[in-house]
């Protein structure tokens, strides 16, 4: 009777932990960022909180990568359908994500913006979720997850979050409006200077301008 309540119990145990999302069915998750073309961002720092309320600091700084829009080759107007991983790495070691706060220069502007996404839990049954897909490229049958959260930033502080996976449709999360960051690049300790804009988008956007409103 006594192995009989034990085995109940850690039934119980186990059935709460894939409920509430204690473990996730790989080793870790991706964090990658983009940025319209010639809409260059420069990432101060970003910090992840997880699900176990772990805070992972500078989980991605840097450039991000620069990705085109559908149909408008080296066109930075609109959103791509089919999103990109991003310039980013691994978070290793974390759990899968409830918040991730992101302080980043849009260089175009020059602007700095600071936010927070909060991750909802649909999100993270959507990074659980095992589906099959087919890759083109290789003509096979895949089964896998989508295990990388991508997040695109425009100007005027515009956020977007897609959850992704290899070959699988990307599936968009969130949509945010960050808000300026006071103290300026560097927290104020940049005497306002933001990183140089490249010679390529500067003439770009001297030329054409920003699209605002259209992300």
């Amino acid at each position: 009777m006594k192995c009989l309540r034990l085995h109940i119990f850690v039934s119980f145990l186990v059935a709460c932990s894939t409920t509430h999302g204690a473990s996730m069915p790989y080793e870790a998750w991706r964090l990658g960022f983009s940025a319209p073309h010639y809409m260059e961002v420069w990432i101060e720092t970003t910090d992840v909180v997880d699900i176990k309320g772990q805070v992972y600091r500078r989980a991605m700084s840097g450039n991000a990568a620069i990705q085109n829009s559908p149909g408008n080759l080296r066109k930075p107007k609109g959103w791509p359908e089919k999103p990109g991983w991003g310039k980013g790495k691994y978070v290793t070691g974390a759990d899968l994500p409830k918040k991730i706060y992101v302080r980043w220069q849009s260089l175009v502007e020059p602007q700095t913006y600071q936010m927070g996404i909060d991750i909802p839990e649909s999100a993270r049954e959507i990074m659980r979720k095992e589906e099959n897909a087919y890759c083109a490229a290789d003509g096979k049958w895949i089964t896998g997850y989508r295990e990388a959260l991508v997040v695109g930033l425009a100007p005027g502080g515009v956020a977007k979050l897609w959850a992704l996976g290899p070959c699988l449709t990307p599936v968009e999360i969130t949509r945010v409006h960050a808000e300026i960051d006071p103290r300026g690049p560097y927290e104020g300790e940049s005497g306002g200077k933001h990183r140089p804009l490249s010679a390529v988008s500067k003439a770009y956007v001297e030329k054409f301008g920003v699209p605002y409103g259209s992300w």
